[in-house]
């Protein structure tokens, strides 16, 4: 088909007259319109060549309206199942609404006129750049339209050489090796997607696609050449690159800004069916009907995901991510064994705790008598009173605790590296391994570029958005709000701090006066308890409050920070948002687990905060469950939350919206209106999502030494956000524009720095936030002679040894905070200090020392180990496992010659067929003429 090159554009002579909706966003120099293709291409690069140069001076003026082209009006035709025009052969590859501003109720005419005349000029360029039109009114909503975009098949050709999309030579005739697992088929079938059902997709040798070259692509039948995806791909890549506009040789262009700016309600490519029903269309292959059934339904919790339907249906970044989330699931099952396993080994092994045994007995933890924790309020206290608290710490500083620490530790270098070869095997499965991809400059960036440069490799000049001073304060100023934003987050850590100590002083006076040591609720109702439980559900509050808000500011910062390409874009917000979710969710963990209670001074010489409030300490047995506490919550509140907000958010909205249509009409309504009434999914996608599950495996890493339960609540987790995401994309929002990826970008770099981190703050954990340290140099050390008294190793005594004394009398303030508490002489108080009495009253005692080495000695130690193992597993295990490689290398092989040989057929034809017209000639020269 000949490519019409006439481009008719809306001009204005005078800049007043432009709307303030548009500002400058999608402006392009003509000169710089980002609709290029690479040069190499001979045909592509033809039609993108006069695309660039069809602008008619002075035409398509506000009065030259008779030029336009316009799509023709149809009525419904009654199938609401179809996915075609009225004619029932071209296919809707596309859909755009708008409101037709002759039936707006508005007095704003002159700003109606204007956007139907962008309207009207961008439909009009649509259609002399090949698409077709075809428009309908609403059934529910006459002031509605829809325009359905169709591209025929020369257009499909044309960009898809652009676009440099892979397309099928011949079938795939490479036999698959044969799996050690292929006996235990019994057992995983009945996890496994039906064949019948949803069948395995064909396999072909593909190549990117080339006009010239069309005879040696497997093309039985040009309906199906190019599937769905593909045609909505390709739409989309025209859709936002047509112009719609010409302001002083400025071209504005693009369906986004369009959107963005009301002139279309939407623009969307058509799911084939509805979700819960197949078509009534027999050639309509039921894809979306498929997946929710198989996929999303919550009867099919149990089997494997579809990934390959996904991946066509959705396409591969879409693909990617269920993978991704799927493997990280499997993993985690792993993980969550073991960790139930360490649960349980601290579980049962709780009664056997011997210091816990000595907090709870009457006659050593009911008689020791312990400094009041806060200035006048806070009365002595006996140390049994956090028996149950003691208990419960059995359980989760253990042996087992360390054993699971080190074991998470390898589990993540494992899960890295062999995501890593999974995610080889799905480029190849899928045909991305050569992905190519020419990203094209985004329109915001394209539209700031005025300042005129000269390229250092090229020597040519360049148009660039900003010269290098006004980059470096965009950089600076970037920069320091997202450092404004984390220093906000701090100082919400800090009130959270402050509560902590405030409130603990108000718990402290008046929970022992209302209640006696035998009350069954005093067993769990501490002090130390209340304010834990109560200033982790204030910090969840305003983590998830600083989270909203963050959000919006996040992409204003980098919207302003103006970043070339997409790629860009999300890799500089990916990395500005997960910095502050990092400080914002595991701050206040941070705190509790190597700040809180390590810098309390002693009875007599306390540490102030702001000089006003005295730093809280820990209880007896360490920070550790309140660590676990804080965890959990986080943790668990997040998931909660964030699953209410994606089921039941989209589903309101969808019921509002159908509430507001005709009742009874729905059914009727055709395909492109029903999607219409769906929710749009968000201009990032699935960033959302992505995020969610780096932070949830933030917490199953870095602290899990605290709370070897993490993983199973992350497994549980998981298993319902494939779910509920896969019911989201299916029943609630839109389908998507398909896009190809390779990986899951740069989430990937930030599970390896967590992965590095996460050994260092477990080994921090156990070393400085529990007691295990101290009471192996105990056992080791200090039971025994010469610092012991028992004859033989042993655990008792632990609590009265690792108490130490304080003399009430030797307060050294001007007003003794204790009068008025008890007629106590002595009371103890947690730390490693020597008595009064002593040469060297109150400063830390041998078995400090001995601690503080131990701990530091057990950090280098397991730092070293584990990572010197993880080394050796990434070392071993490689990123491509060796049957990828060679499937690859053969099909590349196979690939080259297939188009070789094709090469060689079609000049060995022409060849002949030169040769038999040369011997013709020379057989007419050579014979007799006859007179």
């Amino acid at each position: 088909m000949q490519m019409m090159t006439r481009d008719i554009l809306l001009e204005r002579e005078l800049e007043d007259d432009d709307d303030e909706e548009d500002g400058d966003i999608g402006d392009v120099p003509a000169s710089k319109r980002p609709l290029m293709a690479p040069p190499t291409l001979l045909p592509s690069s033809l039609v993108l060549e006069s695309l660039e140069q069809r602008s008619v001076s002075g035409f398509g003026t506000l009065g030259s309206q008779q030029d336009f082209q316009t799509p023709e009006f149809e009525e419904f035709n009654g199938k609401p199942d179809s996915l075609f025009f009225n004619d029932g052969q071209r296919r809707i590859d596309f859909v755009l609404v708008y409101e037709d501003e002759r039936r707006k109720e508005t007095n704003k005419k002159g700003s109606n006129e204007k956007q139907r005349r962008k309207r009207q000029a961008y439909e009009s360029n649509l259609m002399c750049d090949g698409l077709q039109l075809e428009a309908t009114r609403s059934l529910l909503d006459d002031k509605l339209v829809f325009v359905k975009v169709h591209a025929p098949w020369e257009v499909l050709c044309t960009y898809a050489e652009i676009m440099h999309i892979k397309l099928p030579l011949k079938p795939n005739d490479l036999k698959t090796r044969s799996s050690a697992f292929d006996n235990f088929n019994w057992f995983t079938k009945v996890l496994q997607v039906d064949e019948s059902i949803i069948k395995p997709e064909q396999e072909f040798f593909t190549a990117p696609f080339e006009k010239n070259r069309m005879n040696d692509f497997y093309i039985q039948d040009r309906d199906t050449f190019f599937n769905p995806a593909t045609r909505s791909r390709i739409v989309y890549f025209i859709l936002s690159r047509v112009n719609y506009q010409v302001i002083n040789n400025v071209k504005k262009f693009g369906i986004n800004r369009l959107v963005s700016s009301g002139i279309y309600k939407a623009a969307f490519p058509l799911h084939d069916c509805n979700f819960s029903h197949p078509s009534e269309d027999l050639s309509c292959p039921n894809e979306r009907y498929l997946l929710y059934r198989e996929w999303a339904h919550p009867r099919s919790i149990y089997k494997k995901q579809p990934l390959d339907l996904i991946r066509k249906y959705y396409g591969e970044k879409i693909g990617i991510y269920f993978a991704w989330l799927g493997y990280y699931t499997q993993m985690l099952l792993l993980a969550a064994v073991v960790g139930v396993a360490c649960f349980l080994y601290g579980y049962f092994n709780q009664n056997n705790c011997t210091w816990s045994k000595e907090v709870c007995d009457p006659n050593i933890g009911g008689k020791i008598i312990m400094c009041p924790q806060c200035d006048k309020l806070c009365s002595f206290w006996n140390l049994s009173i956090t028996c149950e608290s003691s208990k419960k710490l059995c359980i989760f500083d253990s042996f087992g605790t360390l054993v699971f620490a080190v074991f998470m530790g390898v589990w993540v270098t494992l899960f890295l590296e062999f995501w890593k070869r999974r995610q080889a095997e799905l480029e190849y499965e899928w045909d991305t391994v050569e992905l190519q991809q020419e990203e094209q400059a985004r329109p915001e960036y394209e539209a700031q570029c005025t300042h005129v440069v000269i390229n250092e490799i090229t020597q040519e000049e360049e148009r660039v958005p900003f010269t290098t001073w006004g980059k470096c304060i965009r950089i600076t100023l970037c920069a320091s709000a997202v450092f404004f934003w984390i220093l906000l987050i701090i100082a919400s850590v800090i009130g959270i701090i402050v509560y902590r100590l405030s409130v603990f002083i108000v718990f402290s006076a008046k929970l022992p006066k209302n209640l006696n040591g035998t009350d069954p609720i005093q067993k769990y109702l501490t002090p130390q308890t209340a304010t834990s439980i109560t200033a982790s559900l204030i910090s969840f509050i305003i983590i998830m409050i600083l989270n909203t808000i963050y959000e919006k500011v996040a992409i204003v910062i980098t919207n302003f920070e103006l970043p070339r390409t997409q790629t860009d874009y999300e890799n500089s917000l990916t990395m500005k948002m997960f910095l502050f979710q990092f400080v914002n969710y595991y701050s206040s963990c941070f705190y509790i687990a190597f700040f809180k209670g390590k810098f309390v001074g002693y009875p007599g010489d306390p540490v102030y905060w702001l000089g006003k409030y005295r730093n809280e300490e820990c209880d007896p047995g360490g920070c550790l469950l309140e660590l676990t506490t804080q965890l959990t919550i986080i943790m668990g509140g997040k998931a909660i939350w964030n699953n209410i907000q994606e089921v039941l958010l989209p589903w309101i909205m969808n019921l509002i919206g159908r509430c507001r249509t005709v009742s009874g009409a729905e059914m009727r309504t055709p395909r492109w209106e029903q999607d219409y009434h769906l929710q749009p999914m968000g201009k990032l996608g699935l960033f959302y999502e992505y995020l969610e599950m780096i932070i949830q495996f933030g917490f199953v890493t870095l602290f899990v030494a605290s709370f070897p339960l993490a993983p199973l609540l992350a497994l549980v987790n998981n298993i319902l956000e494939i779910r509920v995401d896969a019911w989201k994309l299916t029943t609630q929002y839109r389908r998507m524009v398909p896009e190809k990826a390779q990986d899951i970008g740069a989430w990937q770099p930030i599970m390896q720095g967590i992965a590095i981190l996460a050994v260092v703050t477990n080994a921090m954990i156990i070393a400085f936030t529990s007691d295990m340290i101290p009471r192996l140099v105990y056992y080791w050390s200090f039971s025994v002679p010469p610092y012991g008294d028992h004859p033989h190793y042993t655990m008792e005594g632990y609590i009265n040894n690792t108490l130490s004394y304080y003399k009430v009398a030797d307060f050294r303030g001007r007003e003794n905070p204790y009068t008025g508490l008890g007629n106590y002489t002595t009371c103890r108080y947690r730390d490693f200090r020597n008595p009064p009495g002593h040469p060297q009253e109150y400063k830390h005692n041998i078995y400090y020392w001995h601690v503080i080495a131990a701990k530091l000695a057990f950090i280098i130690v397991m730092e070293h180990v584990i990572y010197s193992v993880k080394f050796i597993i990434s070392y071993t295990i490689p990123d491509v496992s060796k049957s990828t490689k060679s499937k690859i290398k053969r099909e590349k092989y196979l690939t080259q010659k297939l188009l070789r040989e094709n090469h060689l057929k079609d000049v060995t034809k022409n060849i002949g067929v030169i040769v038999e017209k040369m011997v013709e000639v020379v057989d007419n020269n050579l014979r007799p003429k006859v007179d």
